[in-house]
């Protein structure tokens, strides 16, 4: 028996209708790169990604078709987000802290036709501008700089389009766009999302026991937009009808926090460095900045307990989510079921962990015995499906083994999933420290190092062990002004750990290498110190 319901198509252009037609006063802010403010309207929005469609279709656009941009958090840049997908193209964020070898590799990869530029990221492009074909090249002026001879400007282009533009016709399940893992391990990988995975990933990101994002919010994503889509968050926001404000390349603490005040900001997103950052500011000065009642989503690696509790101090609330460009991103976040509350401890452990799975994404640890039960002490690999869940990189079949034979996604997250369903993340499968046949966590070693008051981040990564096939090293960076031996760390981990699990050295270094999405990049550390030789263990 069939359903009476409708065959409604899941896509951009109702999200983008929706915008125009019922939030055209709300505002939209972007941060100049002179650092002066561009402000308009959803309805001045709507207008201009529109324009952008009908330009991009009057120079010949087809359906599929990659429009790349290399851009900053900008207004321009969001109506790239909905002009090129409700054209019928694919947008294309390219990350612009790769190498630009990398970048030209993805360019060719995905085929991109098109590219839409800040100007002030056209030396990037000079950079790669010889490695790749591109038919049309677009400068956004940005900074108000003649736009250079051979290029087109933006405004010029958005000029050429019609206001009665007439969308095309596609199937939901059509590619509206594409990014490109961070390549920590080989080169980038391509993921492609199609309206129905956004429309659908916009709806359960922000449900209340999720992002919880509604129309009464100011939302500032701090995660760049060439970063798995900004988490979703320029297509959750538009959707939800709430002001956007939009930090363009100022992502230095005291540019948020000014934002975060003048703009009245209630919910931010981005990676633990950036908050890193934000905190010792606002500890500096605590009374610097009147910032309202406001909840900072963390992402991309896991913020130490210590961190949370120090910005509930200033009335910050600290949300773990965690998820993965394989997965639009959002998989989980660790929102409280009511019975957690009562316990302020008990909290705080759940806060630390990565959460309960967002409604449609569905979870199971694997091991080397199968699925794991959910005890809160076996340990498996994540594995994940859902709709907005990849089932297939771009163009790549030979990664084809990132996926089980019964169609699930395997994450590379080694966890432990307790029996609320909460899971906490133990390590990547790669960074899992096996000593003695026995696994230490590097995660837990650094989340409890960090919470060490002289302790600004850590690192900590397996070194080669002739008795224990593998030891932990600890890669430590203090804060500002502050001194601690290795002797006072061990003691300070002592209580907390096993003692086999303590690390067998610890080393001080100005800074721990990152990716180009701010998470440690433990590989050049493991080759730094792969001759290490730590003490011997009894």
């Amino acid at each position: 028996m069939q359903s009476c319901m409708m065959d409604f198509p899941l896509s951009l252009v109702h999200l983008l209708e929706r915008a125009g037609a019922l939030f055209p006063k709300e505002e939209i802010v972007t941060r100049l790169p002179d650092k002066s403010l561009h402000r308009y309207t959803y309805a001045d929005f709507y207008h201009r990604a529109r324009r952008l469609a009908s330009a991009l279709q009057k120079a010949g656009l087809q359906k599929g078709d990659r429009v790349a941009t290399l851009s900053w958090n900008t207004y321009a840049h969001l109506e790239a987000y909905f002009g090129v997908p409700v054209a019928g193209g694919v947008v294309h964020p390219l990350n612009l802290r790769l190498h630009p070898s990398d970048i030209a590799y993805i360019i060719h990869h995905a085929q991109d036709k098109i590219l839409i530029v800040d100007d002030v990221l056209l030396k990037l492009y000079e950079a790669v501008r010889e490695q790749v074909r591109l038919e049309r090249v677009i400068v956004v002026p940005l900074s108000g700089q003649p736009v250079p001879a051979g290029l087109e400007s933006y405004e010029d282009f958005l000029a050429s389009g019609d206001d009665d533009f007439a969308y095309p016709a596609f199937d939901e399940r059509e590619a509206a766009a594409m990014c490109y893992t961070s390549g920590t391990t080989g080169r980038p990988k391509g993921v492609v999302y199609s309206h129905r995975s956004i429309v659908l990933h916009s709806l359960g990101s922000a449900l209340p026991d999720a992002l919880n994002l509604g129309m009464q919010d100011v939302l500032l994503p701090v995660v760049p937009m060439f970063h798995v889509l900004a988490w979703g968050l320029p297509y959750t926001g538009v959707m939800t009808g709430c002001k956007l404000v939009l930090p363009g390349p100022h992502l230095d603490a005291e540019s948020l926090l000014e934002l975060y005040a003048s703009e009245r900001v209630t919910k931010t997103a981005g990676v633990p460095t950036i908050w890193l950052g934000v905190l010792q500011a606002l500890q500096k000065e605590p009374t610097r900045w009147k910032l309202q009642p406001m909840e900072m989503v963390v992402g991309g690696s896991a913020a130490p307990e210590a961190m949370i509790r120090a910005f509930d101090q200033f009335g910050l609330k600290v949300l773990h989510a965690w998820g993965m460009t394989e997965m639009s991103p959002l998989g989980t976040t660790s929102r409280l079921k009511r019975h957690l509350r009562s316990d302020p401890e008990e909290a705080y452990r759940y806060r630390a962990m990565q959460g309960l799975p967002t409604p449609l994404v569905e979870i199971r640890a694997v091991g080397e015995a199968g699925v794991v039960p959910w005890d809160g002490r076996s340990l498996g690999e994540l594995q994940v499906r859902g709709p907005w869940v990849a089932a297939g990189y771009y163009n790549l079949e030979e990664e084809s083994d990132k996926w089980t034979p019964d169609g699930w996604f395997r994450t590379g997250d080694v966890v432990a999933i307790d029996p609320e369903g909460y899971i906490r993340i133990a390590d990547r499968t790669k960074d899992l420290i096996k000593s003695g046949g026995e696994w230490i966590s590097s995660i837990d070693l650094e989340n409890a190092l960090m919470a060490h008051p002289a302790v600004k981040e850590a690192a900590v990564i397996a070194i080669p062990d002739p008795k224990w096939d593998e030891r932990p090293l600890a890669a430590v960076v203090l804060k500002e002004g502050a001194q601690v031996t290795p002797e006072e760390l061990q003691a300070f981990l002592e209580p907390r750990f096993a003692k086999w699990w303590l690390p067998d050295a610890y080393v001080f270094l100005e800074e721990i290498p990152r990716t180009s999405t701010g998470k440690f990049l433990k590989s050049q550390l493991r080759e730094r110190f792969k001759d290490y030789k730590a003490k011997a263990q009894p």
